[in-house]
């Protein structure tokens, strides 16, 4: 079982790090000005709107989590409540979308290095500073979970000064004529624009991932996700506000935090967000690594993937052989690849699965064969309806034309994956079952 092959190393404020880490990314520092663009003031409303929805769906996570020990996350949840295929397309789903935004937020990270560097997204520059990032990355995950939540701990510092900093600062520079809330937006720009804002709140699915390797999980894990969130949440309504307020051309700004902090802190405020987005991105990239990986070694745990990715270090009780093999494909996607946004696939992705931990926490209040929850929601089935009915209502804004066969592709991939290690490679996998620990 992961329990024995794998460290629980993160303590309570570890994994409400992990949490704040997870969500807070390269989103906040581009989105703020994409969302006034399209709402105006009414962007504020938007931003609540998204921490009640997300806060929500975080309730269900928190108690359906709390029944669990083992690493997998909302893979195990759907494996359990809905059987091994489905599970095995939430884990191979949520990889790739990981996978993926760490390839954009790399490359992103570069673009913010050439602030400071000259050249660093062109050429042998980017590819070298590139595999710079993947191999410390991959150095900190291997040696093991501590050293990883150390790296957490002090990029979620790191993250939070220039933010706090620019919101504390500029909430003395606000010019109240900027708000303006005469323009109603129509009823589809404004749903568009929480889709859209959605993903500067999605992330926080990666802590619950992490479970094998998380103390006292019946409380650690309810108290990071809901105290993680409302750290984010007021985090981000404040930003928002600040940035409305000092910054005039909002809506037309490509770096929106950075220029709103160059208003009121002059150049140096616009480098030291730029240091802060730096900050924010490595941190996100590392916890996505951590997230990935443990994927791959609970599908393999749970006898869905090859037994290879469930062998551990020796040493270092770290799942050596996923974390290799991600970063391998990792850095090659991101050299190959440029920052093209997958904000609306990656959106998309996220709310399905979390629509399935929705889902399981009804199915897992109505079974006797499962551990009780430690932790239980108040009215949660009705939190659970809830949050699937916003779901909904947030893909009815979804172009599938184009986000949605990407997805259907990536799914019928997994499900080939699925059915040929079922007929050609679990035998071999429970005969050489055999892990080194």
């Amino acid at each position: 079982m992961s329990e024995e092959k794998l460290v629980r190393g993160l303590g309570r404020w570890d994994f409400t790090a992990v949490v704040v880490n997870t969500i807070i990314g390269a989103g906040i520092f581009g989105l703020p000005a994409k969302v006034y663009a399209q709402i105006g003031a009414y962007s504020l409303l938007a931003f609540v709107l998204c921490a009640l929805i997300v806060g929500l769906i975080v309730l269900c996570y928190a108690e359906v989590a709390s029944r669990f020990t083992a690493t997998g996350g909302p893979y195990l949840y759907a494996r359990e409540a809905f059987g091994s295929m489905v599970g095995f397309e939430v884990g191979w789903l949520y990889w790739i979308v990981r996978v993926a935004t760490f390839a954009a937020n790399c490359n992103l990270l570069v673009t913010y290095l050439g602030f400071f560097i000259p050249g660093a997204n062109e050429g042998a520059m980017r590819i070298a500073l590139v595999s710079l990032v993947v191999l410390v990355i991959t150095i900190v995950n291997l040696l093991g979970i501590r050293e990883s939540s150390v790296m957490t701990n002090i990029f979620t510092v790191g993250k939070l000064v220039p933010l706090f900093i620019f919101a504390v600062v500029g909430m003395f520079f606000i010019s109240p004529s900027n708000f303006n809330f005469d323009a109603v937006p129509q009823y589809s720009g404004f749903s568009s624009a929480v889709l859209l804002l959605i993903y500067a709140f999605v992330g926080f699915e990666a802590s619950v991932v992490l479970a094998g390797e998380t103390k006292d999980t019946g409380r650690t894990i309810p108290f990071g996700l809901i105290v993680g969130l409302l750290i984010v949440a007021a985090f981000y309504i404040v930003i928002q506000i600040v940035s409305i307020g000092t910054l005039p051309g909002l809506a037309t700004s490509e770096r929106p935090i950075a220029d709103a902090a160059s208003v009121f802190l002059g150049p140096f405020g616009a480098a030291f967000i730029t240091v802060g987005a730096l900050i924010s991105i490595f941190g996100n990239l590392n916890v996505g690594v951590l997230a990935s990986t443990r994927m791959l070694y609970a599908m393999s745990e749970q006898r869905d993937l090859p037994a290879v990715f469930e062998r551990t270090h020796e040493r270092f009780k770290t799942p050596y052989v996923a974390i290799i093999a991600t970063a391998i494909v990792i850095l090659v996607l991101t050299i190959q690849s440029s920052f093209l946004t997958a904000v609306a696939i990656a959106t998309i992705t996220r709310l399905l699965v979390y629509a399935t931990t929705c889902l399981a926490l009804p199915i897992f209040r109505s079974r006797k064969d499962i551990p009780a929850a430690p932790f239980s929601v108040p009215l949660g089935v009705g939190a659970a309806v809830l949050s699937i009915l916003l779901i909904i209502w947030l893909l009815t804004n979804v172009d599938f034309a184009k986000e949605g066969l990407a997805i259907l592709v990536a799914a019928v991939i997994g499900l080939i994956i699925f059915a040929g290690f079922r007929l050609f490679g679990r035998s071999q996998n429970n005969a050489s079952g055999g892990t080194e620990e």
